[in-house]
């Protein structure tokens, strides 16, 4: 069984203060010590997986296709630094519109990347910066912390064993 730190992406990775949706690569910019804080968890030997809730799509506001260009872009900065993104999850759906079966607090995001790359949850962090996310971390019994948005993730390392 392997390792994972499961991270949200808006407010975690990159700051949203600028737009509630972000989607545009215009609009993308990291929070201030992810490359740092990812490396040296990388190091640690976690796999780097990204869970996000992506409703925007079902509003009708951006497409998949926006959302795929954006993670896209996001990994490549990411990877000139030596960071490997294991994967992407994304929740297509909003509750103000459908309801669906993976949107955070939902567990089954976790649980799909847990079942494909044989994750141990009790070896593994959630790191989000919405009660949401705790909730589907502690939903798929993986440890959590909660931090403030747009935080500098560093901060959280001593939590991480």
């Amino acid at each position: 069984m392997r390792k994972a730190i499961f991270i949200d992406r808006d407010g975690v990775i990159n700051d949203d203060t600028k737009e509630y949706y972000i989607h545009r690569i215009e609009n993308f910019s990291l929070n201030p010590g992810v490359v740092s804080a990812l490396k040296f968890l990388q190091g640690k030997g976690y796999l780097l997986i990204v869970v996000s809730n992506q409703g925007g799509i079902s509003k009708g506001l951006y497409s998949k296709e926006d959302v795929d260009r954006l993670h896209q872009y996001m990994t490549e900065i990411l990877e000139r630094e030596g960071i490997i993104i294991t994967d992407i999850f994304y929740c297509p759906h909003h509750d103000e519109v459908e309801n669906c079966l993976c949107r955070k607090p939902k567990p089954l995001m976790l649980q799909k990347a847990m079942a494909r790359y044989r994750i141990d949850p009790g070896q593994s962090f959630f790191i989000g910066d919405k009660q949401s996310d705790v909730e589907a971390g502690r939903n798929a019994g993986i440890r959590t912390i909660l931090i403030k948005p747009n935080s500098n993730l560093e901060k959280v390392l001593e939590r991480i064993n």
